[in-house]
């Protein structure tokens, strides 16, 4: 099959596409043929091994990716499925994760496959498992109706679809972007949409019930300053590929771990933990309407070393796609 390779550390250059053998799946695994990707932050991260700190982690390796295939969202048609796999079958369309997505072939977990919504076309659906699940896990339990919500990053993968959430569950909802993107934040339903570029949402007076940051490029103290006294501050990484650094947002996740026990509000270091029941919750916000994929650009499988070169410097909007 063909795939988007890597097998050094560095630029979008370094991702090529490959002939590779067609994975087989073991007894609790769905084989499928992937009709579109999508991409994250975390694809850049794997491929630049950026930060540093990381390359300690699962999925990195200290000189080289531990994972040669790129991409991690998909969704497709089922090929084959395992002896033990239940209640999925060939020809069902699904989408799910999978380190190694940007592929023509993937070969998944059934805990980490569900079934396509249906109102969805294989583009947006790719669009939604690792972004709206970030969104799902970071909000959920934690935003109430009538409350304050401040999304910074409002305009990314996440962003997207934290602010469709919070809008549906009855919050005031204050998007962060750029000027090119606060009509599409407002679109999605933000109900106040500030220009970083021209304001600061931090130091314009008002506080936040909750505060989902996307970004990490504000002081833990800013962050805190904006929020109410029992307010809550949910942290989830981010950012754009700026030469390397040793920490990245992992200075601001540390640094919130040694103040959360010491200060009345509530400090979350938002570690997902996906699974099919995730995805079947998405699914039935999707298909009631209540969240939209949104889609910045697509690209052909040939072309996802220019789709990670936009998603890494190009400050992308929404989410960007690979089609297979």
């Amino acid at each position: 099959m063909k795939a988007i390779v890597q097998t050094t550390y560095g630029s979008p250059d370094t991702c090529t596409l490959q002939d590779v053998d067609d994975p087989e799946p073991t007894s609790d695994e769905v084989k499928v043929r992937i009709r579109a990707a999508s991409l994250n932050a975390r694809d850049w991260h794997l491929m630049r091994g950026d930060p540093y700190l990381a390359r300690l982690a699962p999925g990195f390796g200290l000189r080289a990716p531990a994972l040669r295939i790129r991409g991690s969202d998909f969704a497709g048609v089922v090929e084959t499925v395992g002896r033990d796999v239940t209640g999925l079958r060939a020809g069902d369309e699904v989408y799910g994760l999978r380190d190694g997505a940007l592929a023509e072939y993937v070969c998944a977990p059934q805990r980490l496959v569900a079934r396509k919504p249906a109102n969805l076309t294989f583009e947006q659906a790719a669009a939604m498992p690792m972004a709206a699940m970030t969104a799902l896990q970071g909000l959920q339990g934690r935003v109430q109706p009538g409350q304050r919500v401040l999304v910074n990053g409002a305009s990314g993968g996440v962003g997207t679809f934290a602010v469709q959430l919070a809008h549906a569950w009855g919050a005031e909802v204050t998007g962060v972007c750029s000027t090119r993107n606060v009509e599409l934040v407002r679109s999605l339903g933000a109900d106040h949409v500030v220009d970083y570029t021209r304001d600061d949402a931090l130091r314009a007076g008002r506080r936040y019930d909750v505060l989902f940051d996307l970004v990490a490029n504000r002081s833990l103290r800013d962050l805190r300053r904006a929020l109410t006294p029992t307010g809550t501050l949910v942290l989830s990484g981010g950012g754009v590929f700026e030469g390397g650094s040793v920490l990245g947002p992992i200075g601001l996740l540390l640094r919130s771990k040694v103040v959360a026990p010491f200060v009345g509000q509530q400090i979350v270091s938002l570690s997902t933990s996906p699974g099919a029941e995730h995805l079947d919750v998405l699914r039935g916000l999707a298909e009631a309407g209540t969240i939209v994929p949104a889609i910045d650009r697509t690209y052909p499988l040939p072309a996802a070393a220019d789709a990670l070169r936009y998603l890494e410097t190009e400050h992308a909007r929404a989410k960007v796609v690979v089609t297979i």
